[in-house]
């Protein structure tokens, strides 16, 4: 948290090496994984996929079954790993076996007495299934695939409002993603519509992306040629990721304006 990753490195290298001396295996266990993420967050992507697969044997080896939600968690992070390493085969295949694996669960135990599962346990695993949907459907747009892109969004964002409401921030953000998949097909109205209803929520409700909103409708107002307006809105995003120090959505912006200073101005 304190960005001091080499420091939290060697702690865990320790934690790791006490846990081996007490042969605690939860602390083993506990401890590979917050070093898999460790490496994960840091882009060590080879460490990571070695460290999340010693996890995933732990947590097999102690009984817990494949379609557990921590077995589904770590296949969604090294599915990405593999989508981050240009491994397309393997990637497809881990997202695919995360969603189907869940579908199945969620469907298996939907009728289960509040007794045997909890409302919060199905609403967790739901709300999983929405995590992995939401990052396929990433990989999806990024592999030039939107239309099965937006399938996934959907499915993602039917979730997210049924669960955590209209107003959450994940909801709002799925909102926007799902009109950038709509963007890339040519449905522009259609996108439209559904990032003007997110940038509205976002501005009801604060929200920490509020610039990467503005920006998305920025866009997709410069593809339907209202150049005046996408400027106008991408100048208040530029202004905005700057109040939250967004570098990187700063950059963006600024070369999306560059590129729109070419265009004729609308009348």
């Amino acid at each position: 948290m304190k960005d001091e990753p080499e420091e939290a490195e060697r702690i865990l290298h320790d934690a790791l090496r006490l846990a081996y001396q007490s042969n605690n295996k939860a602390a083993i266990t506990y401890t590979c994984d917050l070093m898999a993420n460790l490496a994960f967050i840091q882009g060590q992507l080879e460490n990571a996929e070695k460290l999340f697969k010693a996890t995933m044997s732990y947590l097999l080896g102690g009984g817990m079954k494949q379609e557990d939600n921590a077995i589904i968690e770590i296949s969604l992070k090294l599915a990405s790993i593999y989508a981050a390493q240009n491994r397309p085969e393997f990637a497809l295949a881990g997202y695919e076996f995360c969603i189907s694996t869940l579908e199945e669960k969620i469907e298996r135990e939907k009728e289960l007495a509040e007794d045997i599962l909890s409302e919060e346990e199905k609403a967790n695993t739901l709300l999983l299934l929405g995590m992995c949907l939401d990052t396929y459907a990433r990989y999806l747009l990024f592999s030039k695939r939107p239309s099965q892109a937006q399938k996934m969004y959907e499915k993602a964002l039917q979730i997210s409002e049924e669960i955590q409401g209209e107003r959450h921030p994940q909801t709002i953000v799925l909102m926007s993603d799902l009109a950038t998949a709509l963007d890339a097909q040519g449905h522009v109205d259609e996108a439209c519509a559904h990032v003007q209803r997110a940038l509205d929520l976002a501005r009801q409700t604060q929200h920490p992306e509020l610039h990467m909103v503005l920006s998305n409708l920025a866009t997709i107002l410069m593809h339907r040629e209202r150049y005046a307006q996408a400027r106008e809105i991408f100048l208040e995003a530029l202004k905005q990721a700057k109040l939250k120090g967004d570098e990187v959505s700063i950059q963006h912006i600024r070369e999306e304006l560059a590129e729109l200073s070419k265009k004729k101005v609308d009348l």
